[in-house]
């Protein structure tokens, strides 16, 4: 497939993207423009190791992607000779609901469902949205394809994504668990699988994928069958400033007390997790220098974080019928040898050890760190979501 793929991932406020090589999925160039609607907004660009760093005026994302396909068609090194090389661009959109079981060509109709499903995701979802519709219009020939966070969960029994509670609400609302993260977790499982020499068919594999937002996911025989997060990313492990798992009479205990339903949301998305039990920090970083120093609240955070962890490896190992690999990705998970040691620590009754020196030195790349005893394979393998959407576009296009 001649030609290149741009991968856009637009936030609120920002706008990541890697141009690939169409044929070898290589990466041309890569940016970040952030603080779009402030004054100034910088972009970062790169091309063949080359970083360049300027300050702009970019008012919404429709400019800034504006921006983005003239730097990489004037910035020096050029990424591209034509904006007609580029043949495809691929959009990470967070909430595809029920509707989307893979990557997606975007057309109106496409577009109407998206908006239907942003109230589950209304952070993420309309600017995903505003990156496409921007897409769209300056670049009108060329195919543009969805790539869900959600999809990739879409193979879970109802088992496993409906709550017990009154059937009616699911049909009319939709409230079930979606899950997210999908595109890291079906990445790095490919990954671990090619990286063992083993058939992704005939493994049971629990994929972590640990940052600010944190998700785990049970994937048997390459299919995503239950996940920690639920109808938004709110449920399932502590992170760096949400709650994760609560009893849900918490909500309704503190609004009595005279909080506004709109606090308790700020509290438990914004103000809770890392964050909210150490005292210090969201980043995982800072909170380990607090608890080395000994702060008791610190040291506090970091093992109710590895314990919910631990306790959602069990509970899918159970689910699996037993565990083949488990692997780490994610800003945490890469990088901090210490949370996998506490999260991997007393596992020896699943068959999985680890090796205390190899995990120490895999840091920021790929490596095996369990040791040679252990039954089950433990891996730490970077997540790479703008490569695998890439292939998704390329994949999708080519199949159809």
């Amino acid at each position: 497939m001649p030609g290149k793929i741009l991968v856009v991932n637009c936030g609120s406020s920002s706008i990541k993207y890697k141009l690939f090589d169409a044929d070898l999925l290589t990466g041309v160039a890569s940016g970040l423009l952030e603080r779009i609607g402030s004054r100034p907004a910088v972009l970062k660009h790169e091309v063949r190791g080359i970083v360049s760093r300027s300050e702009v005026d970019v008012s919404n994302h429709r400019q800034g992607l504006e921006l983005i396909l003239r730097v990489l068609l004037d910035a020096e090194p050029k990424a591209i000779a034509s904006l007609e090389e580029i043949v495809a661009v691929g959009h990470r959109v967070v909430h595809g609901g029920d509707s989307f079981f893979e990557a997606t060509v975007v057309d109106e109709k496409v577009l109407e469902a998206l908006r239907k499903w942003a109230y589950l995701a209304p952070l993420h979802n309309p600017p995903n949205i505003a990156g496409i519709e921007a897409a769209r219009s300056l670049l009108p020939k060329v195919p543009q394809v969805a790539v869900f966070d959600t999809a990739f969960h879409q193979t879970m029994p109802e088992t496993a994504y409906l709550y017990a509670i009154p059937y009616e609400l699911y049909e009319k609302f939709g409230i079930r668990r979606y899950g997210f993260h999908g595109t890291s977790h079906r990445y790095v499982a490919h990954r671990a699988a090619e990286i063992l020499g083993k058939p992704l068919e005939k493994l049971r594999m629990v994929t972590c994928h640990l940052g600010n937002g944190c998700s785990i996911t049970a994937i048997k025989n390459g299919r995503s069958i239950d996940t920690s997060m639920g109808f938004t990313p709110l449920e399932g492990l502590v992170m760096g400033t949400r709650s994760g798992d609560i009893d849900p009479s918490i909500v309704f205990y503190l609004i009595g007390e005279g909080f506004s339903p709109r606090e308790v949301e700020d509290i438990l998305n914004k103000k809770s997790g890392l964050l909210g039990v150490s005292g210090v920090s969201n980043d995982i970083r800072d909170v380990e220098r607090e608890a080395e120093a000994g702060s008791k609240r610190a040291r506090l955070a970091l093992d109710i974080f590895a314990y919910r962890a631990k306790k959602y490896i069990g509970a899918y190992t159970v689910v699996l019928g037993g565990l083949d690999i488990l692997v780490f990705t994610g800003g945490i998970g890469e990088n901090d040898p210490l949370i996998r040691r506490m999260i991997c620590d007393n596992m020896s009754f699943l068959g999985l050890m680890i090796d205390e020196d190899a995990n120490r030195v895999t840091v920021g790349r790929t490596g095996v760190i369990s040791s040679r005893q252990s039954r089950v394979k433990v891996l730490v393998i970077p997540t790479d979501e703008e490569l695998a959407i890439a292939e998704e576009t390329r994949k999708h296009l080519l199949n159809h």
